[in-house]
Order: C-alpha cells, then structure tokens, then sequence
C-alpha cells in the first residue's frame, strides 16, 4: 500500500502512525533503535506490505498492469488504491480527508527530528503540494506517477498508468473496496497483536 493507506490503517497513536510512515526508510533491524510505538509502526507497515503482496484480488489488479509495467505494476497499484481510498474517503472516515491529512503533516513538523534523513527532505514538498489530499484526483496520481517514473529514470513508464486506470476504472475501483475491507480487519488485528506484545 502507498501513503495514505499506511498511514489510515496506524489508527489514532501518532508515533505508530510516524512509525508506520518512515518504515521504508528504515533497513532491517533499525528499527530496534527507535521508542516502542514507532517499532510498532514499522512492524505493522511490513505486515501490511506482506500481506498486500500476497493478496489474491490485489495480483488481479497487479496481472492487469504488468504487460506494459513489469515489475512495477505493484508499486502502481499501491498508488491507484490510495486514489481511491482519497476519493471515498468519508466511507472510511467521519474526519473529512483535508482535515485528517492536516493533522498528520503537523505531526511529521512535531516529530521532525526522529525522521530519517530521506523523510525530512522529501516533507517539505509532500506538505507543500498536498500529496495525501491530491491523491483523490486522477491528476494529483498522475502527478505522483509522473515523479516515480523520473526516479526510475524513464524506465518504467509509470506515467502512462493512468491511461489504464482510467480505461479499467471500475474493476480497480472494485477490486480496492473488497481488499481494502479485508486489509482493515487483519491490519487492526496485527496492531492490537504488536501492541500487546510489546506491552508484555
């Protein structure tokens, strides 16, 4: 999962959700140097990703993209799905999506200093263009597929995705909600699980 997502499924704690967001920054047991709430976020992130990966409905949207994107048709299904998790927020959420991101990014300026050093560089520009709010427009995912095609140096053609999301709207569309529903059930078990643990 991209972002968003990571950082819905963290729940209320902020650390968990700092921890949950910086966890790609975060190699191997590195995270063993952080408090115990931002290890729970690194470790429920894995979990997730894990669990994404193997996902049979979310291979079904990955198969549809990887004649023209390879190896990357995961990473641009975890960017669709936040598209749509952003457009259909308020089936998720009672907070509205403009007010939830808000009060992440000044949570990421409150814990500036525990972000990794890639992290702290790349805040300034995810706050500045509102990533997490564009991310409901197919504009603002163009934009972010745009920006991972130029860091693969053109290769993967990422940009042009979205000419499939939209052609095959409604399968992705449908195939996230029926995920999506089964992510949020094994993502707050895993939570509750780690946090148990590390409350032994």
């Amino acid at each position: 999962m991209n972002f968003l997502a990571h950082i819905y499924l963290s729940g209320d704690n902020d650390l968990i959700t700092v921890g949950n967001f910086i966890a790609d920054g975060i190699r191997g047991k590195r995270y063993k140097s952080y408090t115990n709430a931002i290890q729970i976020g690194v470790l429920l992130h894995r979990e997730i990703d894990t669990y994404t990966d193997a996902h049979p409905i979310v291979r079904q949207s990955t198969k549809r993209l990887h004649k023209n994107y390879g190896h990357y048709s995961g990473v641009i299904v975890d960017i669709l799905y936040d598209h749509f998790l952003a457009k259909n927020w308020a089936d998720y959420s009672s907070e509205p999506l403009a007010d939830y991101v808000e009060r992440f990014y000044d949570s990421l300026e409150t814990h500036f200093e525990i972000l990794p050093s890639r992290i702290q560089k790349l805040m300034p520009y995810m706050i500045a263009d509102n990533w997490l709010l564009s991310y409901a427009e197919i504009e603002g995912i163009q934009r972010v597929l745009n920006g991972m095609n130029r860091r693969t140096k053109l290769k993967s053609g990422m940009h042009l995705a979205t000419n499939e999301l939209r052609t095959f709207y409604t399968e992705f569309e449908n195939e996230f909600t029926a995920f999506f529903k089964e992510l949020e059930t094994f993502s707050l078990a895993k939570r509750k699980e780690l946090i148990n643990l590390y409350n032994q």
